[in-house]
């Protein structure tokens, strides 16, 4: 039997429960929302499920040989294969593939699981806030934010240097200092990542 998310951990339960929601609220998506233009610069939304079911598709060999032929350069790999999947798979079958993989047990490299649920809340949010589309429950998002890294805000350019982010919905504040910005989780994390405005 296949290994499977560990449900007694509740990193796994949540990322699951985000997984099972992403899946529902892509289920209802027309046409023209499929193609609708994402937060990922050049990416539809499609083009941004690819990505996330990736991991679902593809071995490790196959990626770290298309990182190697992007010359070690991982978001000019991401993007080539995302493109080349949506070109030769259905928008139904890559929904299929997510919501098959549910429990899937992948983590992103040294991400352990805080990392898989960070992957799919963040890509998650990069077609709910376009769209309009329920956004992820707040205390899904504390989760995501109590568990960033310096490695992961450095990657994002986010600068926390000086300020005190507090959520207005639930219970997480980040960084240290006199500059207090408070609002929902989801807008902090967009900040964070680089989604809304620049940075933090």
């Amino acid at each position: 039997m296949p290994r499977q998310l560990d449900r007694t951990d509740p990193l796994a339960r949540e990322t699951a429960a985000e997984r099972e929601r992403l899946a529902d609220l892509y289920a209802a998506l027309d046409p023209d929302q499929w193609g609708a233009p994402s937060l990922c610069a050049g990416w539809r939304v499609r083009e941004v499920l690819a990505h996330v079911t990736m991991p679902y598709r593809h071995s490790s060999w196959r990626v770290l040989r298309g990182i190697a032929a992007a010359r070690g350069d991982f978001n000019r790999f991401a993007d080539r294969i995302a493109r080349d999947d949506t070109a030769h798979h259905a928008d139904a079958e890559l929904l299929a593939v997510l919501r098959e993989n549910v429990d899937h047990p992948w983590r992103p490299p040294g991400g352990g699981q805080a990392g898989a649920l960070s992957h799919d809340v963040i890509h998650g949010l990069d077609v709910t806030e376009p769209l309009g589309l329920p956004r992820t429950p707040a205390d899904r998002v504390r989760e995501v934010l109590a568990s960033a890294t310096p490695k992961m805000l450095a990657y994002f350019g986010a600068d926390l240097a000086g300020k005190r982010l507090v959520a207005t919905d639930t219970d997480l504040s980040l960084g240290e200092g006199p500059r207090v910005v408070e609002l929902p989780a989801v807008d902090l994390l967009l900040r964070v990542t680089g989604r809304a405005g620049s940075g933090a």
